[in-house]
């Protein structure tokens, strides 16, 4: 199943926060984007009954399946490199922070696997 870009934003932000915090609630995640919680909490639902996440029913923590935290890990790694590298450019950080986020979600594996090999050859140089 392709996940939606949101879908994707939303387990990054998990996966950020459970290193940060070492836990995840729902209002954590609407506090890091910046969404009402009736947002995320209708996100959480759906991350949920596609298999992405368990939430404890009494505490509310949330966590990461393995499906779930393999699409976030691979997000957040595309967009660590895709930073890196446009600011390696010269962008501006937070210009190459905000157009990785959303190249993070577009990007083939194919071309994110060249710009890697590329940065590796070019680092070593």
């Amino acid at each position: 199943m392709k996940m939606q870009e949101s879908g994707e934003n939303y387990l990054e932000t998990i996966l950020i926060l459970k290193q940060e915090k070492g836990y995840v609630r729902s209002i954590d995640i609407a506090m890091k984007l910046e969404f009402s919680k009736p947002s995320v909490s209708r996100a959480m639902g759906l991350l949920r009954e596609n298999g992405y996440i368990t939430m404890d029913p009494r505490e509310g923590w949330i966590e990461l399946t393995s499906s779930g935290r393999e699409i976030a890990e691979q997000i957040y790694e595309r967009h660590q490199v895709i930073s890196k590298w446009l600011m390696d450019l010269g962008v501006a950080e937070e210009t190459a922070v905000a157009d990785a986020c959303r190249i993070e979600h577009v990007i083939s594996r194919e071309t994110f696997d060249r710009i890697k090999d590329h940065i590796a050859k070019a680092s070593h140089q």
